[in-house]
């Protein structure tokens, strides 16, 4: 069963404080060592800030019943978060390769100490366990939002891992380009994490139908539950947040009954929601001469 809409919100609001204390942390490590590619490193930290209030406000919107305006509801919302995340990535991106380039230009010795470099690893250690249960619920929830989320800060605790390991390296071996380097590695990463979310969102926002194997578990339980119909074709899905939108015509006798006719829609229902709870199906009965003899055969 999905998380409760009450918890999802919960922890929404748990991704704002975890975010704001690791920016706090990351700048405070820059400033104790003052190396480029910490500060990039803490500019990343912005973007997860806002991506956290915009996924807590999509989440909020998403949670809407629906209503006259969006019979639908308002699932979709969340998918807006993560476009918008995917932009904020991308002008933070921007934001590093500024400050790298010219340091980069002008290499300067990295004197980072060891302080400050600790301070950044808690920082990412915080994120790394946080990103975890965003990950964790927004699987359990099938909630773009904080997939999205926690798909950032993951990608952030990996980029500052690496971040660390290079400033390490530069303040250990002396080559002092390595820092404004590593930045410019970072700026790319997050280009990078950027754009799969922006691809990914927009699949939703485009009505992107269900993976190959959703569809064939779908597939398999109309036939299997479907006993009296004689066929099923024309079958649509699609994604709207954690809803799952289902569509098909089911033939049946021209003799049968509408109360039989009922009854296997009903048991197909059933069974569907039985494996996704988040569903929406839509059923369009149809006598056998509509039959098309390649769909799913459920006779």
């Amino acid at each position: 069963m999905s998380p409760r809409p009450t918890n999802i919100l919960t922890i929404a609001l748990g991704s704002i404080f975890v975010a704001l204390i690791v920016l706090g942390l990351k700048f405070l490590a820059y400033t104790m060592t003052g190396s480029v590619a910490l500060y990039s490193d803490a500019l990343e930290s912005i973007i997860n800030v806002a991506a956290a209030i915009a996924a807590f406000i999509a989440l909020n919107v998403a949670a809407r019943p629906a209503d006259a305006n969006h019979p639908y509801g308002h699932t979709k919302a969340e998918y807006f978060s993560a476009v918008a995340e995917g932009v904020l990535i991308v002008l933070a991106a921007l934001s590093i390769a500024r400050e790298a380039i010219p340091v980069l230009l002008a290499p300067k010795v990295v004197d980072a100490p060891y302080a400050g470099i600790l301070v950044n690893l808690g920082a990412s250690a915080i994120n790394a366990v946080w990103a975890a249960l965003l990950l964790r619920t927004g699987r359990a929830s099938r909630s773009p939002a904080l997939l999205a989320d926690g798909r950032h800060v993951m990608s952030d605790v990996v980029t500052s891992v690496g971040v660390l390991i290079g400033v390490v390296a530069a303040k250990l071996t002396g080559i002092s380009y390595l820092d404004p380097l590593l930045a410019l590695l970072v700026a790319l990463n997050i280009l990078w994490s950027g754009w799969g979310l922006v691809r990914e969102s927009v699949g939703g926002l485009m009505d992107a139908a269900v993976d190959g194997k959703t569809e064939g578990r779908i597939r398999a339980l109309l036939a299997e539950h479907g006993e009296g119909a004689l066929e099923v074709h024309d079958l649509r899905t699609r994604h709207a947040g954690r809803m799952t939108f289902i569509e098909f015509h089911l033939v049946v006798p021209g003799a049968m009954s509408v109360e039989a006719a009922h009854a296997i829609c009903d048991r197909l229902e059933d069974a569907l929601r039985a494996e996704m709870p988040d569903v929406s199906i839509t059923i369009h009965v149809e006598p056998q001469e509509k039959a098309k003899h390649h769909g799913v055969l459920v006779l």
